[in-house]
Order: structure tokens, then C-alpha cells, then sequence
């Protein structure tokens, strides 16, 4: 006959193995879920890139993606160093642009887009915010305010003399005070998440850019 000890260690013994078990198959559930839906994010992310590359680089039809690395351009490897750039091309294999992520702290927390150059014009020629926490009404119509995209139909990029840096330094100010086409026209009520655009243009163009040019006609032969 079994102690009283031995009939309370029983029903212990028999609970943490349920435990155990209920752990475990928790534990395989969330591995397999995560096997399950990595594909269908990673390919949902390459939609919204795809889709936000269309829209910075006008007219474009398809896209070639690259890693910049120590003035070198190499194939696209996901994990591998360097900056990723996306060349943008037309149906027939002309270079139209090349579009870059970057990003600022803003009022609410980080502003990351992506901005596509034409380099036929030495110009930005658009931007897409790709994730921000700005204030809805205010800090968010930089997405969609019209008059505040304007500011990159054509917006300056051209570099100096020497090829290192960006003639003018892309700068955001005052509503309704933009003069120069490098410029950034502000959003009245939303300074500083204009700001904070005008500040990743010109970090992510200061360092890019220069580096980019050179690379121009080998990316112009990759379309053809």
C-alpha cells in the first residue's frame, strides 16, 4: 500500500506532465504557425515594395534590386551588408530611376519612406511612407497631403563640383515660404514631421548619391 506522501506526490506528478505536455505542443503550434505565414508575409512585403517603388519611380515596369557596398554594386542578398537600392526600368529596358529607403525621427516616433531619383533630371521625383506614428490629421498628410507631395515631382538632387555631396543640402521651411527647388514646403501644423522628411532626403542623398553616380551606366546596361 502506498504512503499518504506517495498518493499527494501522484497527482502532482500527473499535473506537471499535463503541463509539460500542454507546453510542448504550445511550443509546436507557434513553430509551425511561424512556417506556416513567414512565406506569406515575406511576399506580402515584396507587394507593398514592389507597389511603393512603382510609385516613386514614375512609369516604371519592372525592378532590379541591389546592394550598394563600398562603391560597389552587387547582387541582392537579404542579410548580406550594404544599402539596398531598387532600379526601376520601362518596357523596353531604359533606366527610369532608383529608389532608396531612409529615415528621421519625426513627433511621434520614426518616419521610414522611400524616395525614388531620376538621375536624367538629378531630382527626387517622389516619396512613399512606409511606416510612421505621427498624429492623424496633422503629422499624418504627409502621405497624402497634395500640395506637400508636390514638393517632389522634380525636387533637387544635383551634386557639387567635385561629385562628393549634394550642391544645395535638401532643407524643409516654412509653409508657404519655399523659393528654391531644393526645398521642402512644409505642411502648416506639421512642421516637424516635414521636417523630418526633408532631414532622411537629405542624410540618405548626401550619402548615397555620390557614391550612386558612377553606377549609372552599369545599371543602365542591366535593363537591356
Amino acid at each position: 500500500m502506498s504512503s499518504p506522501a506517495m498518493q499527494k506526490r501522484a497527482p502532482a506528478t500527473a499535473m506537471m506532465l499535463v503541463l509539460t505536455g500542454i507546453a510542448m505542443l504550445s511550443g509546436f503550434l507557434v513553430v509551425l504557425t511561424d512556417q506556416l505565414t513567414a512565406p506569406l508575409i515575406a511576399e506580402n512585403q515584396r507587394m507593398a515594395i514592389e507597389a511603393a517603388v512603382s510609385k516613386v519611380i514614375p512609369g516604371s515596369v519592372s525592378h532590379r534590386q541591389f546592394l550598394l557596398s563600398e562603391g560597389k554594386l552587387l547582387p541582392f542578398k537579404k542579410g548580406e551588408a550594404g544599402q539596398t537600392i531598387h532600379a526601376g526600368y520601362d518596357a523596353h529596358g531604359k533606366l527610369l530611376g532608383i529608389a532608396a529607403e531612409t529615415g528621421a525621427q519625426g513627433y511621434a516616433g520614426m518616419i521610414y519612406l522611400l524616395y525614388g531619383y531620376e538621375p536624367s533630371c538629378e531630382c527626387i521625383r517622389g516619396i512613399k511612407v512606409l511606416k510612421m506614428a505621427e498624429t492623424p490629421g496633422l503629422g499624418d498628410k504627409i502621405m497624402s497631403d497634395p500640395e506637400f507631395q508636390a514638393n517632389f515631382d522634380a525636387l533637387d538632387a544635383r551634386l557639387d563640383s567635385r561629385q562628393t555631396a549634394l550642391l544645395h543640402p535638401i532643407v524643409t521651411v516654412k509653409h508657404g515660404s519655399k523659393q528654391q527647388s531644393w526645398e521642402v514646403d512644409a505642411i502648416s501644423g506639421a512642421t516637424i514631421s516635414s521636417k523630418a522628411v526633408g532631414k532622411a532626403l537629405n542624410l540618405s542623398a548626401q550619402k548615397l548619391l555620390p557614391q550612386l553616380k558612377p553606377l549609372i551606366p552599369e545599371l543602365e546596361a542591366m535593363g537591356k
